[in-house]
């Protein structure tokens, strides 16, 4: 490797190796709890903006913290940054972060999931890691895909994702929407979260979450929105400078119209091979009517 980020899709997997090493002195798995909440959209897909939506709901609007997913802890990468998952949180219910699909979660809980489509998530991804954990400019949007198809550290791929949480829409236990839904109503949104978590809503709180959660606040506060504790991991475990941009928050959206055409067909041709025939949707406008429409 030459400088700490990598320089091609290879030399990731030797920085998540580093990541993934050292003394876990602090680490203590999650204990879940019936009526835990589990915020769980895939990558990119909507997961920092619910978790705030969340944790505003159930605070009246914290902002004491550091990193979101210190109050709201991501249960995929705590064995990587050292994390007490256990550790008490600041409001109940409980709240925990995760890319998962439904399979490879406690049983039992509640599921907070939002889908978007999977061209945007490409994007934003990839805006994501580029000058962060991957050198600038290093690695081209059409050689991304196999990251892409990798979902994150513990996450799994987007269709495997989708599908499982497209199973379980209807049931009382998993809140599913879409990115683009909630944030063309969001307080909508914030009322049914608020009501699926059991939450008393007042105009007053509804308007600040609504606030709170919108891209110019969340941009103006990025500091707390960016892996803070992850990037401290990275730096201490492979050199990468915990104030490269790692802003989950970007100040525009991820336009799915500068995709390559390569990566384009391959992203439709998943959808045909495996989401498709499951969903009986041609593409994910079809599918993001029906949830919306719910």
């Amino acid at each position: 490797m030459s400088g700490a980020r990598a320089q091609s899709v290879g030399e990731v997997g030797a920085i998540m190796g580093k990541l993934a090493s050292g003394p876990k002195d602090n680490y203590r798995p999650c204990e879940p709890r019936r009526g835990d909440v589990f915020i769980t959209s895939w990558a990119k897909s909507g997961t920092t903006m619910m978790q705030q939506m969340f944790h505003q709901l159930r605070t009246g609007g914290d902002m004491d913290f550091d990193d979101i997913s210190r109050v709201v802890p991501w249960e995929d990468v705590a064995p990587l940054i050292d994390f007490d998952m256990t550790a008490p949180q600041p409001a109940s219910p409980r709240g925990f972060k995760s890319h998962r699909e439904y399979e490879r979660l406690p049983p039992g809980m509640r599921y907070v999931v939002t889908l978007r489509d999977p061209k945007e998530t490409f994007v934003s991804f990839y805006r994501f890691w580029d000058g962060w954990v991957l050198e600038p400019g290093a690695i081209a949007l059409e050689e991304f895909m196999p990251l892409w198809m990798g979902g994150g550290p513990g996450g799994c791929d987007y269709a495997t994702h989708l599908l499982s949480w497209y199973e379980r829409r209807g049931e009382p236990d998993t809140l599913l929407m879409t990115y683009r839904g909630v944030l063309a109503d969001k307080r909508s949104a914030i009322r049914r979260l608020a009501a699926f978590c059991d939450i008393e809503l007042d105009d007053e709180l509804l308007a600040l979450v609504e606030e709170r959660t919108g891209r110019a606040f969340m941009v103006a506060h990025k500091d707390r929105f960016d892996d803070a504790m992850v990037c401290r991991a990275f730096e201490a475990k492979a050199g990468i400078p915990a104030d490269s941009d790692s802003a989950k928050v970007q100040a525009e959206g991820s336009d799915a119209e500068t995709l390559p055409p390569v990566v384009a067909e391959a992203i439709d041709a998943l959808w045909r091979e495996r989401i498709a025939p499951a969903t009986g949707h041609a593409d994910f406008a079809e599918l993001a009517a029906e949830i919306d429409a719910q």
